[in-house]
């Protein structure tokens, strides 16, 4: 049955004035992916020199390591388009690779030590060295293995016609822009609320290699398989648990959504709390440093959360300037394992439901949340991310126990009744097919992407890594196929040499010594 509020709101915006509002969805994909050798370990050569410099290409760099490539999309309203970028991207830096393979996971490959796993490099600017000397701290904060993880990062920003709308439906007195804001805060609300639904429909890290847990102890009840393996019967996503991106440190930092003053407040009290754990370690005021500084988070990015408010920053300008500049402007998903069961690493049924959910997130109430109510969403998402595929279940709602299935199904009574609404506007039927597809994932556990990945493990009594290894060769063979859709090796190309030439640039204006400009850069966050 559909919520009454939401059902009053859908009316209202399926009315001769705003049946169109919700046309133009806006989205970009930051895809990441591990270099891997031939034979399953990762690559040991740098970043490829012929993709582009990768402090300033804006589709092709790395994140933590050399090793650790991630692509980014231009901001575009046609999701078709946004993989066929991605394609391209990944196409061109394969055929820079040489005999590499783009590993098609997120929990990484087999890795003998995390010394193997090289810092990103990004020249020796002071931009550069400070990206780099981040990682540092990264590294010795929490080691590289958790850095080897994968993922994919789904960014979006609603038309304007829909705040226009919104807007006025609800007689809002408040600034358009403070207005957007809130209104974002609120689905991110409810994204946190309901984001173990995501972890049960698309998580793909239900196993890992035995070598991910070198000096971890780990009480989870895993299975083992081939050589090496390790996995959760009804697991569905260990990167987004205990064994993931984690910071036992960030437990304390009480970074609530409920304002975007108190979001800003939250997180630069976390920029600036000294912290005992990581006091020890030398900062870039010593000779050799090894982080950025002593704080519980070194600067802003190194805040682990699953959904973050954003606005494009300035040069130089730190995340919570920009959203104290000029308000929230678009949506960061960082919920997302990369699908291996598509060559992008993402799929047109994500993008779609993502379009929905988020829309729905957005549309119905939204309560303010308490700290007590944070801890509860996380730990709903922990049980699904360590049992979600057991049919019994249960979360907490509401201060009740429910069954995974149940509230599923009820969040996907409201989803079919936004996906319908959506495709008038859009004059299609993707999004009902979509939500009606995916619902009959909730009675069949086995067709979610963790079911699939598991049951094929079974079958095949093989190691993650051989299925992993298969698709990469497999995905590499596309590619040298496959002809591109949106860019050419030419376009490509010359992005790259430009890149190489504007960080020779940032380099060149250079003015002031490392530490100054770090004592500069410290200064003004």
């Amino acid at each position: 049955m559909i919520t009454t509020d939401l059902q009053t709101r859908l009316a209202a915006l399926s009315t001769p004035n705003h049946k169109y509002a919700i046309k133009g969805i806006k989205r970009g994909i930051e895809r990441e992916a591990l270099r891997i050798n031939r034979n399953g370990t990762i690559a040991q050569t740098p970043h490829p020199k012929e993709t582009g410099h990768p402090l300033t290409h804006s589709s092709i760099t790395t994140d933590f390591s050399e090793s650790l490539l991630e692509f980014i999309t231009p901001v575009s309203d046609d999701p078709q388009q946004t993989l066929s970028q991605l394609r391209d991207l990944q196409k061109f830096t394969l055929s820079k690779m040489g005999e590499e393979l783009l590993w098609p996971m997120s929990m990484p490959c087999f890795i003998e030590h995390q010394d193997e796993i090289a810092l990103a490099q990004f020249g020796d600017s002071n931009i550069g060295q400070m990206k780099t000397l981040y990682r540092q701290g990264l590294k010795n904060r929490y080691g590289s293995m958790m850095q080897a993880i994968a993922g994919v990062h789904f960014n979006i920003s609603f038309p304007d016609t829909l705040w226009q709308s919104l807007h006025e439906l609800e007689n809002n007195t408040q600034p358009l822009q403070s207005f957007i804001s809130d209104k974002y805060l609120g689905l991110i609300r409810n994204f946190k609320r309901e984001l173990w639904l995501v972890s049960y429909l698309f998580g793909a890290s239900p196993a890992l290699c035995s070598s991910f847990l070198q000096g971890k102890d780990s009480r989870l009840p895993f299975n083992k398989i081939g050589k090496g393996t390790l996995y959760l019967e009804h697991g569905t996503a260990l990167r987004l648990g205990d064994l993931g991106y984690t910071n036992s440190a960030q437990s304390s930092l009480r970074v609530m959504y409920n304002s975007l003053d108190e979001y800003i407040a939250g997180l630069r009290q976390a920029i600036r709390c000294h912290s005992d754990l990581y006091g020890a370690l030398d900062d870039y005021k010593s000779t050799s440093p090894k982080q950025l500084n002593k704080n519980i988070l070194q600067i802003e990015n190194e805040f682990y959360s699953p959904i973050r408010p954003k606005r494009n920053a300035l040069s130089g300008e730190a995340p919570t300037h920009a959203l104290e500049r000029g308000g929230i402007e678009y949506i960061e998903i960082r919920a997302l394992d990369v699908n291996p069961f598509v060559d992008t690493g993402i799929s047109i049924e994500q993008i779609n439901f993502l379009d929905v959910f988020l829309t729905y997130c957005l549309l119905k109430p939204s309560p303010e949340m308490s700290w007590e109510e944070q801890k509860v969403t996380q730990d709903n998402l922990t049980s699904v991310v360590n049992q979600g595929r057991d049919p019994a279940v249960t979360l907490l709602k509401y201060n009740e126990h429910v069954l995974l299935q149940r509230w599923a199904e009820s969040i996907f009574s409201d989803l079919v009744a936004v996906a319908k609404w959506m495709d008038e506007a859009n004059d299609s039927t993707k999004y009902t097919n979509t939500i009606n597809s995916l619902s009959q994932w909730v009675k069949h556990p086995e067709q979610t992407y963790s079911g699939r990945l598991v049951a094929q493990l079974i079958e095949r009594q093989q190691d993650s890594g051989c299925m992993a290894l298969e698709l990469a060769e497999q995905y590499k063979a596309f590619y040298q196929d496959v002809d591109y859709q949106q860019y050419s090796d030419k376009i490509l190309s010359e992005a790259a040499v430009e890149s190489q030439v504007a960080a020779s640039s940032i380099k060149e204006n250079d003015d002031k010594d490392f530490v100054v400009f770090l004592d500069e850069y410290f200064a003004k966050a």
